[in-house]
């Protein structure tokens, strides 16, 4: 299958300072994309590459086989067939809601009436934008991009600001957005709760590399360094002496594992170990056991543990 958009060998310099180091990638078309990583470490400058909203310096994107075109070539930045929503986007205050979406509307009727429910914002199009939530004019700006057509919607963290509640009805959203609409998704966030769930393929990016890009279970699992495996989620890192206790073999290197690798039993043929702290996280239990002269955290779904407990430790 022929790729929507392919980045191929795309740097940002500014001055001295690099941001963006080379990057390459593909995005085949109704493939969800997320790009991670820490504040900083130019997730955005590369979205605003791919747009057409900031120039690169090395490198090209080459949209549905033909070429991106940067702000330097051209009076009016970015591309008619991406819609890229800011993570500082702004709605003009007192005005109704319709009225800011039809004067960007290009479809008919029935189309935006389904537009309007893919959204979730059929029952806000009489209200004013100062009356509105921060997650309801984030959808409202995202309809206004929808109703344009595009073919590759791009979202610079669109979840940073939102309540759980309204982080599911953004994911909701996507979804449909891409299932009913037929229309490709990238987005940036550094938390593993918006990106795991979501995307087909993440790309992890650190001071302008990319350093790792796959499933969502490869990253978690199979994390290419620490750096990766914290942007994840809670992980162990395992000393060989510590792995040979539990019979691993690690060739003399440290391993990385997560909590949930780990079981915790009262009795067994495990190694021995002392809950050091339990911490309750709402559908399970983290406890802080005590190896040797390591603490492996471990993941339980019982409450039946306390701090001080001396436990057998297991692979689960």
């Amino acid at each position: 299958m022929k790729a929507l958009l392919e980045v191929k060998n795309v740097s940002k310099k500014v001055e001295d300072r690099i941001i963006i180091d080379d990057i390459s990638f593909e995005q085949q078309p109704l493939q969800k994309i997320a790009i991670a990583g820490e504040s900083g470490a130019g997730k955005t400058t590369l979205l605003k590459i791919i747009t057409g909203n900031a120039q690169p310096t090395g490198g090209i994107i080459l949209f549905d086989g033909e070429r991106v075109i940067g702000p330097e070539e051209k009076l009016m930045p970015g591309h008619k067939k991406m819609g890229y929503l800011s993570q500082h986007y702004e709605l003009p205050n007192h005005y109704r809601v319709e009225e800011l979406i039809w004067f960007e509307n290009r479809l008919d009727e029935a189309a935006a009436n389904q537009l309007f429910e893919i959204c979730r914002i059929d029952h806000l199009l009489q209200r004013k934008t100062n009356y509105l939530s921060g997650g309801e004019k984030q959808r409202i700006a995202l309809c206004m991009l929808l109703v344009k057509q595009p073919v590759l919607l791009v979202l610079d963290e669109p979840f940073s600001n939102l309540d759980p509640i309204h982080t599911n009805t953004l994911k909701d959203v996507l979804d449909d957005i891409t299932a009913r609409l037929k229309i490709t998704c990238t987005l940036t966030s550094h938390d593993p709760h918006d990106t795991l769930s979501w995307a087909d393929e993440i790309l992890v990016v650190k001071d302008g590399k990319l350093l790792q890009k796959g499933s969502p279970q490869e990253l978690y699992y199979k994390p290419v360094n620490e750096y990766v495996a914290g942007l994840f989620g809670k992980y162990n890192l395992i000393k060989p002496h510590i792995a040979g206790l539990f019979g691993i073999d690690t060739k003399g290197n440290a391993i990385m594992t997560r909590p949930e690798n780990f079981r915790i039993y009262k009795t067994g043929s495990g190694v021995k170990g002392v809950i050091k702290k339990i911490s309750f996280w709402g559908s399970f239990y983290e406890a802080e056991v005590v190896v040797d002269d390591a603490k492996i955290i471990v993941r339980s779904n019982s409450n039946e543990w306390r701090d001080g407990d001396k436990v057998f430790v297991g692979i689960g």
